[in-house]
């Protein structure tokens, strides 16, 4: 069984955006903001800014480093994105008799009389996520997938029930929509 020589993998940068490579930490800015990251966890990958490219490659890759070639490509795809046009999730608020609050106080959200109960559940707010509620409707917008995402996730899984019947209980904040 031969190995490939080198796995190499080319992303096309856009005008508008800036990209700033140094060590493995790569630093993309663009029109809403910028991000950094750091892959200098990847051992025998290198990326490299040319001619308006960012080149990701690897020699004589074993199956790991294939892989990791691939996952830094898709990283690097989601800043360039985030820097562009941002992230957005919509989750929807669902309730049968007890109506939901939700306040967002600093980094967390406070979701109120949930199945009636008198203690206000919290879900974290991560990084630097802008929550809008309009209606029944909880916006959570950002410029880093993984904030926005994990911020959606932690509102959702706050108002999860627990030892009823979920047919039954369909009472909480649910996801939607990803944008």
């Amino acid at each position: 069984m031969t190995r490939a020589f080198k796995i190499s993998e080319e992303i096309e940068i856009p005008e508008n955006i800036q990209v700033n490579i140094e060590n493995l930490k790569v630093k993309i800015s663009g029109p809403k903001g910028s991000l950094q990251r750091d892959f200098s966890h990847a051992r025998n990958i290198y990326i490299r800014k040319i001619d308006g490219k960012i080149l990701i490659e690897t020699y004589f890759p074993r199956k790991r480093e294939k892989a990791m070639v691939g996952t830094i490509k898709g990283h690097i795809k989601n800043m360039i994105k985030g820097v562009t046009e941002g992230f957005r999730y919509k989750l929807k608020i669902v309730y049968s008799h007890f109506p939901i609050n939700i306040k967002v106080h600093g980094k967390t959200i406070l979701i109120e009389n949930f199945i009636g109960e008198k203690v206000a559940r919290k879900a974290r707010i991560l990084g630097d996520v802008k929550i809008k509620v309009e209606g029944d409707d909880v916006i959570v917008e950002g410029i880093d997938i993984e904030a926005v995402s994990q911020t959606a996730a932690n509102i959702e899984n706050a108002t999860k029930i627990k030892g009823k019947d979920t047919r039954v209980f369909l009472d909480g904040i649910y996801i939607y929509s990803r944008e």
